[in-house]
């Protein structure tokens, strides 16, 4: 679109997005976004000028123009229900251009809408003057940058936003005008205003019990703290509440946790915090102008300060080469001697520590301490940590900077390591193997897992199974002592001394006069063979001679055996039945009757076992093709595409190479059907 507004726009964005300031006002960068509430108008009075970064425009942004962020804030909400989102941006001054972008940041941090396009749920950078924002009437695409004059649409279709995710949107001026706007939700399903009545949470009292943490239930606005304090009282009145303030607000607008300073130390006792209406006339409020209500409470209790003691150790894994040891309450990092003196271990092995750091330190403050051992321990048993005077020449040190008295001691169990090698033994007999594995066990191993290369498994320290292939065993075992666990595998051959197979090899089907040759495939270290061939002929040898059969009036079956036996003195029998056939001259009859009766319903080459590279075509009297086959035993029976065919000669030809000879032969003639 190369429009009045998108050539200006194309001409000098580069040079504001270099030349302008970048955003520092808390709201106008997405880090910093205002909270809003759906039911409520956010008035922003001023627009203050600058930039910070530039943005994808889906639609857009690939005409040339260069669409940024500028003189922008930035807004944010979550969304309580699903549905649709209607909202209305209202220039102070009719004549102002405003632009927006709404960005769902589920997942994300907030600076990640600079460089991830996939975070934008819609937009309007219309360069028409007035309202703009969203309606069910509005258009359902990205309006990019355009000459006012032209009055392009400055409204978008409602989104759609999804219950429990969070939302970013952006108003940009793009002119730097400082008349501001209002922007108000209403019209649409989705329902984005907390309805969690805002309430005091919890309340912790420092070390010294001259200052109190309080923690919230939600959100609230950080303008609504009266910096006096005088928004909550302390019974029984030991002391007054003289200042309250967050750390949450020096980079945002809202907070749930705060600081109150008493103007002296609560002794030892339980005390009531109570919150009230401030010198600012109201309680604390949320994003919607809830108030917590007047008289809520909370119950807190200050101790006299002591040691913070040792509190366990999280249970270790396999073979630790760190233990983590928690205390009871949070404890100074900078304490904590990196050499790790301040701790020793003793135990059924010896142990030695090398290292020492607190674990996640926020604030300077850890509730654990990771010590680093100079080997894993891998002895079972019981272990004591004891604390001692490090090389910093103390022990360490709570946030109350109270030392831990030397000699503290916690204990923790170490599990032993555990091997899951076994050892196999095999039980032959012919044809049949019988295989023990077996783990030894011990180190407290509680679970075992077999399995076999077959599919086998079982869950005993020994595992007993039978085998008849005789093949490579491969076998596989974890075991476990509920702490630590181990794998082994083996790969083992078996004997085949004892496995013998009965195996050969013989013709599908003999003619008269063929010379048939049998070839042995038996298994196993065979020591001798006997043969019987069926016909009264019968072999001693490995390869015995070709074998005639007679000729037979019709196709008939001889059962072949063979008997071989092992070095072992095993043995194994196979037989089949040899297929002699009274006829191997391959015709085509001359007459069929396709009538079902069973005798000649059928037209095919007969005895066509000795052809390979067959075609059978069938022809009507018209030369149309009715019947082709590649397979000999595939016949015709007179039908074409499932009609009978006329009682009529058919023609056929037939080609085929003599498996014997390798001579080609193509026949021609023809077929009466009888019906």
């Amino acid at each position: 679109m190369k429009t009045f507004a998108a050539i200006f726009f194309l001409l000098f964005s580069f040079q504001w997005l270099q030349a302008q300031d970048k955003c520092t006002a808390l709201g106008q960068t997405p880090e910093t976004a205002f909270p809003v509430c759906g039911n409520s108008v956010f008035k922003q009075v001023s627009v203050p000028t600058c930039i910070n970064s530039a943005l994808t425009v889906p639609g857009c942004s690939g005409d040339g123009a260069a669409y940024g962020d500028k003189n922008p804030f930035w807004y944010k909400f979550t969304c309580f229900k699903g549905g649709s989102l209607e909202f209305l941006i209202k220039p102070n001054d009719q004549g102002d251009d405003y632009d927006w972008q709404l960005y769902d940041i589920t997942g994300h941090a907030p600076g990640d809408v600079y460089k991830d396009p996939k975070l934008i749920v819609a937009a309007n950078w219309a360069g028409t003057y007035g309202n703009t924002g969203t309606t069910k009437s509005g258009v359902d695409y990205t309006q990019c940058a355009s000459d006012p004059n032209a009055k392009e649409p400055s409204f978008a279709k409602d989104p759609i936003l999804k219950e429990g995710h969070q939302y970013l949107l952006l108003v940009s001026h793009f002119t730097d005008s400082q008349s501001g706007y209002g922007l108000s939700f209403g019209g649409g399903t989705a329902v984005i205003t907390d309805t969690t009545a805002p309430r005091l949470k919890s309340a912790a009292p420092g070390c010294d019990g001259s200052t109190i943490a309080v923690q919230l239930n939600k959100k609230v606005q950080c303008k609504s703290l009266a910096a006096d304090g005088s928004d909550f009282t302390i019974t029984p009145a030991a002391a007054k509440v003289i200042a309250a303030s967050s750390t949450d607000c020096s980079r945002g607008f809202d907070m749930d946790s705060l600081s109150l300073t008493l103007d002296q130390p609560l002794p030892p006792g339980k005390y009531t915090l109570t919150i009230q209406n401030g010198t600012d006339h109201n309680t604390l409020l949320d994003n919607c102008e809830n108030g917590i209500p007047q008289g809520d409470t909370l119950v807190f209790t200050v101790r006299a300060i002591a040691p913070t003691p040792m509190d366990s150790v999280t249970a270790p894994g396999c073979a630790p080469s760190a233990i983590n040891v928690v205390f009871a309450g949070a404890m100074r990092c900078n304490s904590i001697d990196p050499d790790g003196s301040d701790f020793a271990i003793s135990g059924p092995s010896p142990v030695s520590v090398t290292g020492a750091s607190g674990l996640n330190c926020t604030g300077g403050l850890t509730t654990t301490v990771v010590l680093k051992l100079a080997g894993p321990i891998v002895h079972a048993g019981t272990y004591t940590v004891t604390l001692v005077k490090g090389g910093d020449n103390n022990s360490v040190i709570s946030q109350c900077a109270q030392p831990t008295p030397v000699l503290s001691t916690v204990s923790f169990t170490a599990a032993d390591t555990v091997n899951a090698g076994f050892a196999h033994t095999e039980q032959y007999v012919c044809n049949q193997v019988t295989i023990h594995l077996l783990n030894a066990g011990g180190n407290g191993i509680t679970k075992w897992n077999w399995t076999t290369g077959s599919g086998l498994t079982a869950s005993a320290p020994g595992f007993t199974y039978g085998d008849s292939t005789f093949n490579d065993q491969q076998v596989g075992l974890i075991v476990s002592n509920g702490v630590c666990s181990d794998t082994a595998s083996a790969k083992f051959s078996l004997n085949n001394d004892y496995f013998v197979k009965a195996r050969f090899e013989e013709p599908s089907f003999v003619c008269p006069n063929d010379a048939v040759t049998f070839v042995d495939h038996s298994m196993g270290t065979i020591a001798s063979y006997d043969w019987d061939f069926g016909n009264g002929a019968s072999s001693l040898l490995e390869t015995p001679p070709t074998q005639q059969y007679p000729d037979v009036v019709r196709t008939r079956t001889f059962p072949v055996r063979l008997i071989v036996e092992n070095i072992q003195g095993c043995r194994d029998t196979a037989t089949r039945q040899l297929k002699v056939i009274n006829n191997c001259f391959i015709a085509v009859p001359t007459a069929f009757t396709p009538n079902g009766d069973g005798m000649n319903d059928y037209l095919y080459p007969l005895n066509a076992y000795k052809a390979r590279d067959l075609d059978f075509r069938i022809y009507n009297r018209y030369g149309q093709l009715v019947f082709q086959t590649r397979d000999w035993t595939n016949k015709w029976d007179g039908t074409f595409q499932g009609v009978p065919q006329p009682t009529g000669s058919y023609v056929w030809m037939l080609s085929y190479t003599n498996t014997d000879t390798g001579e080609k032969v193509f026949k021609k003639g023809a077929t009466l059907l009888i019906r």
